[in-house]
């Protein structure tokens, strides 16, 4: 029995999710799946220019799984575009990535922007983050440093 498949990180959920070719009417035309992962892959290889080790690391799979995701997307594009066909955003096995927070009292900053190797829920601050069963401080929880709870995002 083959293990379940890890979630890939995925720093970016796409707010436009279908893409048809100008006018066709959206019933009318094969509709091509790109899956949220394989769409964060394109976006850090293609529009981020990262190194495919970097790629890998930002969606916390290996590398050659992050090679087949960026195969696969590519592969799917191209089919679209060359057949004529809709692109569909959807599905995947995928987790928002952990961010970088930031105190909005003062300026402390923990924890991983994109949720590379290393990091921790919290940053390892030891109490940072939502606590007593997701009903903490505010949506990002307290700073370490200085205890206020006006944390958000930011990196």
């Amino acid at each position: 029995m083959p293990r379940p498949p890890k979630p890939r990180w995925v720093e970016f959920e796409p707010s436009v999710t279908m893409f048809l070719p100008a006018g066709v009417p959206p019933g009318a035309i094969e509709t091509v799946e790109l899956t949220v992962d394989e769409l964060e892959a394109l976006r850090l290889k293609d529009v981020e220019d990262l190194d495919q080790e970097a790629c890998a690391a930002r969606m916390n799979v290996g590398q050659s799984t992050f090679q087949r995701l960026l195969a696969g997307a590519r592969r799917k594009v191209a089919a679209a575009l060359t057949g004529g066909k809709a692109i569909r955003i959807a599905g995947g096995h995928y987790l928002l990535a952990p961010r970088a927070l930031r105190c909005g009292r003062c300026g402390h900053r923990w924890g991983r922007g994109h949720g590379g190797p290393g990091w921790t829920p919290g940053g390892g601050s030891g109490g940072a983050g939502r606590c007593h069963g997701g009903h903490g401080h505010g949506p990002w929880g307290r700073c370490p440093a200085c205890g206020s709870p006006e944390v958000e995002p930011g990196g």
